[in-house]
């Protein structure tokens, strides 16, 4: 067998490409997704280990106006497509959170955890407290979400505060990705404390999503399609793709090729018909 690191449980895709571990191309997913009409949210739902984390991790690279990715990307598919990577990469203030692990036994457990993830995302962004430009109420906000002493309210509106603070920084409107955002509300319905939980992740969705015009864009990933009515309420530019549809369904999962593919590199030809 060859000698080549599979990356188990590694959903980075930045610490892939440069620890050098096996990777299937997928990068067809970010000129599927910025080709043509990008809606305002969309909201990709497929089942858990489809490489939902991975494929948010890799449009977060391509986008973030912060990083110089083009090394990272060199020799995959999207590199490729020289117009696009030129419009695109590196272009945009991004906003990348993920809701995995945000669980608990009671509401009070749960929503401790989501501040203390949040309050380690915007680490990253402290950069945006030296901007004069960035009002000291706003920056307030910041320290108190940073501190996790920040009100309920403020919770809320965190990805309101952060792409308007990055929109004043870099002159340009955020995009916004967010992954597995109904683990929450999952666990929350499994534990007893549904109607809370939901109350916090409809705010936070409906002050991110709706009306933000520091927005340019948002992608969603999640195992569930709950309804729009619970918690995307007025969102207009809206689309949901989930298995069943044709758009994105190669770049999530493994095609026969790509299984073939990787049996063939690890010399496993003729365990196909098993796996």
């Amino acid at each position: 067998m060859k000698d080549l690191m599979f990356p188990v449980g590694i959903s980075n895709f930045e610490k892939i490409r440069e620890g050098g571990y096996y990777y299937i191309d997928k990068t067809n997913l970010i000129s599927e997704l910025l080709s043509g009409g990008i809606a305002e949210v969309t909201l990709i739902t497929r089942p858990r280990r489809f490489g939902k984390s991975l494929g948010m991790s890799t449009l977060a690279n391509f986008l973030d106006i912060r990083k110089d990715s083009k090394q990272l990307f060199e020799g995959l598919a999207i590199s490729k497509n020289t117009e696009l990577c030129k419009k695109w990469m590196n272009q945009c203030p991004v906003v990348f959170f993920s809701f995995k692990d945000t669980d608990g036994l009671t509401f009070e457990s749960a929503y401790g955890m989501l501040c203390m993830k949040l309050a380690f995302a915007f680490q990253d962004y402290q950069f945006l407290l030296d901007d004069d430009a960035i009002s000291d109420d706003d920056k307030g906000i910041f320290k108190r979400i940073l501190g996790r002493t920040a009100s309920i309210d403020e919770t809320k509106s965190c990805f309101l505060l952060l792409t308007r603070m990055l929109e004043i920084h870099f002159k340009k409107s955020a995009v916004v990705i967010l992954d597995e955002y109904d683990v929450p509300i999952a666990k929350a319905s499994s534990n007893g404390y549904y109607s809370q939980m939901l109350d916090v992740m409809r705010a936070m969705m409906s002050t991110t999503l709706k009306v933000n015009t520091s927005l340019d864009f948002a992608v969603i990933t999640g195992c569930l399609k709950i309804a729009k009515e619970s918690i995307f309420t007025g969102l207009n530019n809206f689309k949901v793709y989930s298995i069943t549809n044709t758009e994105f369904d190669e770049t999530f999962g493994f095609t026969d090729e790509e299984v073939k593919t990787m049996l063939h590199d690890y010399e496993m030809d003729d365990r196909y018909d098993e796996v």
